[in-house]
């Protein structure tokens, strides 16, 4: 297995490739593959998943992945280091947030609107132009095309449902888990009595909907997705942990401290700690 670094904030390569090794890489950065041509299988964590033409796939750190070809492939590979993660900024919504928290539950192509894999075909060669193509500005259109792609990439895995959410699962839970990840700053908005006001649902019926269609309660949804953005804090942001409770509306840092160790079995602190020292 190599570890693979990368010492810029961001690299856009082109790649075309008839095989690749059989080592296992991990990453110590983000990376968006997109498929220009050829198929074969990403061996990811574990897993074969196929690769064909047009698909646009996540890796994330500490992933261990190798490609295994089939036919010959030209590869766009956009890598992200935690310096573009952490000074990433959107007016509307945080994109890489949205990115970090399916990562895990991803495999194989994250496009599922139609209309998307022509905008990202389209900037796939726009981003190889500009890398073969030296010109002024390139590095500042290179970087709105990545941000573009960042865009594109959130918005089609938002609409990927949550891990456990069962396919059959009706609109109105999909609605609830929305709201829940829209309003989950606000602690007084996410109480079980406002969303079941909310969606016109009996409290003591919501809990037993919730879990028959997402496999957890929603409580337990609540904190795993709350976690899940602290975690992004302390391991992408500069964010004091004052802050971090100021943002999230615990009472003070001791609470704060106190709910991320019992779900997590190590203190706010030690976690951030224990991530300088992985990166």
């Amino acid at each position: 297995m190599i570890k693979e670094n990368m010492h810029q904030s961001v690299e856009v390569i082109y790649k075309k490739v008839d095989k690749c090794p059989a080592v296992n890489l991990q990453l110590s950065f983000f990376q968006m593959v997109y498929v220009i041509s050829g198929s074969g299988f990403l061996h990811i964590n574990g897993n074969a998943i196929s690769y064909q033409i047009g698909n646009l796939m996540l890796l994330t750190p500490n992933d261990y992945h190798t490609f295994d070809i089939s036919t010959p492939t030209e590869f766009l590979l956009v890598k992200l280091n935690s310096e573009y993660v952490r000074e990433y900024k959107s007016k509307s919504i945080d994109h890489i947030e949205c990115l970090l928290h399916y990562a895990s539950h991803l495999s194989g192509c994250i496009l599922k609107r139609k209309a998307d894999e022509y905008l990202v075909k389209s900037i796939s060669e726009s981003l190889v132009y500009a890398i073969n193509n030296k010109d002024i500005y390139d590095e500042d259109l290179i970087t709105h095309y990545v941000n573009a792609l960042i865009v594109i990439a959130a918005r089609n895995i938002a609409k990927i449902k949550p891990k456990g959410v069962q396919e059959s699962a009706d609109k109105r839970v999909l609605e609830i888990i929305n709201y829940i990840q829209a309003n989950i700053y606000f602690p007084q908005k996410i109480k079980i009595s406002i969303i079941a006001a909310k969606f016109d649902i009996s409290e003591t019926y919501l809990g037993s909907y919730f879990k028959n269609h997402c496999g957890e309660t929603i409580q337990s949804f609540v904190s795993n997705y709350k976690l899940r953005l602290i975690e992004h804090r302390l391991s992408f942001s500069d964010k004091r942990i004052n802050e971090i409770v100021e943002e999230f509306g615990f009472s003070d840092e001791s609470h704060l401290n106190k709910f991320f160790k019992k779900h997590k079995n190590i203190s706010l602190t030690g976690y951030r700690k224990a991530k300088v020292l992985v990166n």
